[in-house]
């Protein structure tokens, strides 16, 4: 603890007084680093929305045969996975009344 600042040489406790830190404000800290000030916050919004609409034309969008097949088999695996919860659900339910004589 000594070695941290928390006892004296003589194994007294320290009582010094740490200086609160300020947390910087936005602007001052860009004039002092000298980073080009943050423009307004429409274009960034409006910079952000174009690189979205750029990102989404690089997208290898799916046929209407590919989307209605796969959107096929989600539905019936979920069909599936649902009615097996629904069977160990009710299978459970039937056993814990059967044990407890409900």
């Amino acid at each position: 603890m000594q070695r941290q600042g928390q006892l004296g040489p003589d194994g007294t406790p320290e009582s010094a007084e740490r200086p609160v830190r300020q947390p910087p404000n936005r602007a001052q800290a860009a004039r002092t680093t000298g980073a080009p000030p943050r423009p307004p916050l429409t274009t960034r919004v409006v910079s952000g929305v174009k690189d979205v609409r750029g990102e989404l034309r690089k997208v290898a969008w799916g046929t209407r045969d590919e989307v209605v097949n796969y959107t096929t088999i989600v539905l019936v695996t979920l069909v599936i996975l649902v009615s097996f919860v629904f069977l160990l659900n009710l299978g459970f339910s039937r056993a814990i009344k059967a044990l407890f004589g409900l």
